[in-house]
């Protein structure tokens, strides 16, 4: 069994172990196939070039099987692909490259959490706050900081309403999350919710619950066709706004 990363757009898998081939490691979907050129790049589009870094990642010399087009409208190809970072095609990921060359996907720029300088895929956070007994499911968004840039704002699910008190939970989740990642991970805010914003095919709304986080929910969009819709209002509720 391995780990792949590739997306729609490439035409097949770009960074992958060949099994019995190269190295496997946990959590890392490994080295580049043979001919796929990935590289990191920082926020200015400069190439990353040394290992045990992260940054974004981009590809920087075409292959086979690369999105060319868009049918009907060339210009959204090349804006959303080409435009970002000058001869790069930008995959919209976050990434590490550890000291082996190995690629570890964080996920998309736009869940990225950048505290401290530190990038942290919030599916990262999310897994970590999972391990936690008291924790049934959870979703986590950026918020700003003045002082480390973004804070993390975790949105919690527990398993038992008959729960101890809320700030012993979140002190379990807190010490978990620090056991599982580190401390600078930990969650700046912790707010225990009966549910989450879900479409009825389960994906999370998040910009609803970036809204929350960063005290502004003036303008939640249409909730209507969420899967609870009430969920909305019991959070905003809970978050004092």
């Amino acid at each position: 069994m391995v780990d792949t990363w590739w997306q729609t757009e490439t035409g097949g898998i770009m960074i992958s172990a060949l099994a019995g081939v190269s190295p496997l490691k946990p959590s890392f979907a490994g080295l580049p196939l043979p001919g796929i050129q990935p590289v990191l790049v920082d926020a200015v589009g400069d190439e990353i070039k040394e290992n045990g870094v992260e940054g974004y990642l981009a590809i920087k010399f075409p292959w086979p099987g690369m999105i060319r087009t868009t049918y009907g409208d060339h210009e959204r190809c090349r804006v959303n692909y080409f435009s970002t970072y000058k001869n790069l095609y930008f995959t919209g990921d976050g990434a590490r490259r550890d000291m082996e060359g190995m690629y570890r996907i964080i996920g998309r720029v736009d869940d990225v959490i950048n505290v401290s300088g530190h990038r942290f895929g919030t599916a990262e956070i999310e897994n970590a706050i999972n391990e936690d007994i008291n924790v049934v499911e959870s979703a986590v968004v950026g918020f700003p900081h003045d002082i480390k840039g973004q804070g993390i704002y975790a949105f919690v699910i527990l398993e038992h309403d008959d729960h101890e008190s809320e700030e012993a939970i979140k002190a379990s989740i807190l010490k978990t999350v620090t056991g599982q990642i580190g401390p600078i991970a930990k969650p700046d805010k912790i707010q225990i919710v009966p549910g989450l914003p879900k479409t009825r095919s389960g994906k999370i709304m998040r910009r609803i619950l970036r809204k929350v986080a960063e005290g502004d929910v003036s303008n939640l969009g249409d909730t209507t066709t969420l899967l609870d819709p009430t969920v909305v209002d019991v959070i905003v509720k809970g978050a004092g706004l």
